[in-house]
């Protein structure tokens, strides 16, 4: 399956006004090699496991496959990630027919504040809410993979 999603830095948390449900994310990296991730997650009481290949030039798209597995599996492998373990608080937030997801980072990443949305087509009209900020899409250094090597906290300037 190809993904096409677009990625955002969240201005400010009015979004919060619009979330309609929220749940605890934990994931780590089997493998965080650029042409290929394998991604642990835990998301609520379940436990998954995605691979993703290399994106295009823009970011836009790439192609990803996601398994459910057991949380028993998911827990197990976590053990076997790379570097650093990504906590965070994902937020479904509706604004008009598109739906965004936002996540509110903690631990090493703390403060880090990123929205997604996912798209039918990489030329997708869509409304930006007023607390989105600027694109993010294709800079590797958004990518949750890229995080779970270099944390936000680690960042210079």
């Amino acid at each position: 399956m190809i993904e096409i999603e677009r990625k955002f830095s969240v201005k400010s948390t009015t979004f919060l006004a619009n979330a309609k449900k929220s749940y605890k994310i934990k994931q780590g990296y089997l493998n965080s090699d650029k042409n290929r991730t394998v991604r642990v997650r835990i998301k609520g009481d379940k436990g998954y496991i995605t691979v993703k290949g290399l994106s295009t030039n823009n970011g836009v798209e790439r192609f990803e496959w996601e398994k459910e597995i057991s949380i028993q599996d998911a827990e197990a492998l976590m053990l076997l990630c790379e570097d650093y373990i990504i906590d965070k608080t994902r937020y479904v937030v509706l604004n008009g027919d598109a739906v965004f997801e936002v996540d509110v980072f903690e631990g090493l990443n703390e403060g880090l504040v990123i929205a997604e949305i996912e798209l039918q087509t990489a030329d997708e009209h869509f409304f930006k809410p007023d607390w989105l900020g600027d694109e993010l899409t294709g800079d590797i250094r958004f990518y949750n993979a890229y995080l779970s090597n270099h944390p936000f906290s680690t960042w210079v300037g």
